[in-house]
């Protein structure tokens, strides 16, 4: 059985690389060659060998071996890990050394023996995976600790428009589709993100949160496509970026709709090709994440104000998922108040709490502007400040200011939608329940679901 590896064979003797391929083109499922080492640079652009046999002497006359040390300086360059074994004379021992010590694996003495050539280069193959794992396990680490130090809550609600969520993430997470989830700040869209990746085939691998809102310009590349050693003055050495460390499992990418205008097309570029270069590299690294994405901002407006790419957004959606607002999904109010209640209280060695009845109608009454981030900013404040395991209405301090700014300014329709929804969710659907809540007929009631297409 062939070994799944790529080798490529440098060296101006024709008759020598057509005698190599004879022997390892049974042994390996990739063999490429050339004659002539000023290709190398425009070769290793396109192409990622697992092991490189370098000749060391390319001109006529020419037994120094300085040809195949520069060749390999340069190989190194493009690729700091590269597996190069160096193909030298007979009794060329000293030279061996030498390029070993430029950074070369191994070496390969003429005329050499085809079992041991095929150990050595399999061997090789062996080391390159090994070095390419472990450059992403050490990339990886810091992010996974990270999410350790986090503790997510969970995703909550039994509102009709919460069922329907989880109604798509349960039909999207089996597949690899490209997701755009929309919604006001603190809706819980990296929640939903999460849900997706841990009901999916790749629930196993690593989840990557990168939010692009909070990455400079200057950082932009080397954050998500990582460096080579030598990139830049502070690169010291090879480092994968977000992108590259996704690779197997989900990439979430928070805040999509705050990328600048020149950045989409490199975003855009690498999810299309499922492909990185790194900063100061040539060599394209191939990919394999799922992609999800997230923001707040209406992606449409800003297509029309040429703020933000139609391909890329379509790109990025396959499937939406829109999250309402609090305000428009009460019926979760209780819920999720529940739970952070429970948090905090033993967080803060409050529990049990005694949550008196007030205390609900008062979160269900208020508008929530800053979403379920909001309402649990509230209750962790109001279990600190508590004097004792009662919570009351006196205890939750809410933010009024946005009432007086927004809410004067709220249109009618939009006044109307919210009462039918409102009622409907009261109501579990029934329609001769949520008329009767509304004072109006069932006529009445039809007429507006179907004018504010409820």
């Amino acid at each position: 059985m062939k070994e799944d590896g790529h080798i490529l064979i440098i060296d101006d003797n024709e008759d020598l690389l057509k005698s190599m391929v004879q022997l390892l083109k049974n042994e390996f499922k990739k063999i490429d060659t050339l004659k002539n080492p000023n290709i190398i640079p425009e070769y290793l652009i396109n192409n990622n060998p697992d092991v490189i046999l370098l000749d060391m002497n390319f001109s006529a006359g020419q037994q120094t071996g300085n040809e195949g040390i520069f060749w390999l300086r340069e190989i190194l360059k493009t690729n700091r890990s590269a597996i190069v074994y160096l193909i030298t004379a007979f009794g060329d021992t000293e030279l061996a050394v030498k390029a070993i010590k430029e950074g070369g694996t191994d070496f390969i003495v003429k005329p050499w023996d085809p079992a041991k050539l095929i150990v050595s280069l399999k061997a090789g193959i062996k080391l390159r995976r090994s070095q390419t794992q472990l450059e992403k396990l050490e990339s990886t680490k810091c992010f996974l600790l990270n999410d350790l130090d986090n503790q997510y809550d969970p995703l909550l609600g039994s509102s009709p428009a919460m069922k329907r969520i989880y109604d798509i993430i349960n039909k999207v997470a089996a597949t690899d589709a490209n997701v755009l989830i929309t919604g006001e700040n603190g809706t819980g869209k990296e929640l939903v993100a999460r849900e997706i990746h841990r009901k999916s085939e790749r629930a196993d691998m690593i989840f990557i949160h990168v939010d692009l809102g909070s990455i400079t310009t200057t950082l932009f590349e080397s954050e998500l496509f990582g460096y080579i050693k030598g990139a830049f003055t502070d690169a010291r050495s090879d480092r994968q970026g977000r992108f590259e460390i996704a690779s197997g499992g989900t990439l979430f990418l928070d805040e999509v709709g705050n990328l600048p205008y020149d950045m989409q097309s490199k975003i855009l570029t690498s999810i299309q090709k499922k492909a990185i270069t790194r900063v100061g590299s040539n060599q394209e690294i191939s990919l394999d994440f799922r992609l999800i994405s997230a923001t707040n901002h209406n992606l449409h407006s800003l297509i029309e104000k040429n703020l933000f790419r139609e391909d890329l957004y379509f790109r990025l959606k396959t499937i939406e998922i829109d999250i309402p607002p609090l305000r428009e999904r009460t019926g979760d109010i209780n819920i999720i108040a529940d739970y952070f209640f429970s948090k905090f209280g033993v967080k803060y060695r409050k529990d049990p709490l005694k949550i008196e009845n007030d205390v609900y109608i008062l979160l269900n009454n208020y508008r929530w502007p800053g979403n379920i981030r909001e309402l649990r900013n509230t209750i962790e404040s109001t279990v600190i400040m508590c004097d004792n395991n009662t919570i009351k209405p006196a205890d939750i301090n809410l933010n009024y200011s946005h009432k007086s700014k927004d809410e004067t300014l709220i249109p009618l329709d939009a006044i109307e939608k919210e009462a039918v929804r409102k009622a409907l969710e009261r109501a579990n659907g029934n329609i001769s329940g949520a008329a009767k809540l509304l004072d109006i007929s069932r006529t009445t009631l039809y007429s507006k679901i179907k004018k504010h297409d409820l």
